[in-house]
């Protein structure tokens, strides 16, 4: 009797190994995959085996997820995804808003906006959609003004005044932190920031509106949003376990939850 029990219950463990749910979710480093290791243990109590996939780039984890090789990321705002996808022809869709990062103008060479000089240097991010959001925040910042029209997609050609004949620099997003000290400023944004340790309360010399547009989302392939892991994902996610976490991580509005 003991070994009938005893084999029974070898049999139910391995029965709950093999019923578990592999999930591959690609993010950058923070607050993106800090977030999903900490529901990770959450998941697996479900049966859910979280993998986090890192990456250091915009392109490649929209890529995956196009391809099949990663089931979800976890690292964009809606008009990246949306612009994305018109360049690309991809089929991503909008799972879950998770949190808004701001994007802030940073300096090592200056402590007050008002006194960048005329001809400054400033580096912007030269993917599509974070160019033109950081072109609407120098715009904000009365420091330059676009053409009528020239929204998230603007470029330094849509710029109709400068009065400080200000000169930009478009650089990819990920190096945005390193070349910091060799131009006069630069527009970061905000997962980059945080990891090379800027505030943007404390270090931004001007910082986005907390009524930004551009939430962070869970993004997967159209079709996948309905999945059960997906959604066991997302509420694992929109937990007080995950807004305690960035609250107590970020106090100074680096990263602002949506839900």
């Amino acid at each position: 009797m003991k070994k009938i029990i005893a084999l029974a219950a070898i049999a139910f463990a391995a029965t709950s190994v093999f019923a578990q749910t592999s999930l591959k979710v690609g993010a950058t480093p923070e607050p993106h995959a800090a977030v999903l290791n900490l529901v990770k243990e959450d998941l697996k109590a479900k049966g859910i085996d979280l993998q986090v996939v890192e990456f250091t780039d915009y392109v490649t984890p929209n890529d995956a997820v196009e391809a099949g090789d990663i089931d979800a990321n976890y690292f964009q705002h809606i008009p990246y995804l949306e612009s994305f996808n018109k360049e690309k022809g991809y089929h991503l869709v909008n799972a879950a808003g998770i949190h808004v990062e701001p994007f802030a103008l940073y300096s090592k060479k200056i402590k007050k906006i008002d006194d960048l000089k005329k001809k400054a240097t400033i580096a912007i991010p030269n993917d599509p959609t974070n160019e033109g959001r950081a072109l609407l925040l120098l715009q904000e910042a009365g420091l330059i003004t676009l053409k009528e029209g020239a929204g998230i997609t603007a470029t330094p050609l849509d710029i109709k005044k400068n009065p400080k004949k200000l000169k930009f620099k478009e650089i990819e997003a990920a190096s945005l932190p390193r070349v910091l000290g060799d131009v006069d400023a630069a527009v970061i944004n905000g997962n980059y920031a945080i990891p090379a340790g800027l505030s943007a309360k404390k270090d931004g010399l001007f910082v986005e509106g907390s009524s930004s547009p551009y939430v962070n989302v869970i993004a997967v392939k159209a079709g996948n949003e309905n999945k059960e892991e997906i959604k066991a994902l997302i509420e694992a996610i929109k937990s007080e376990k995950v807004r305690n976490y960035i609250s107590e991580r970020y106090p100074n509005g680096e990263v602002v939850v949506v839900f």
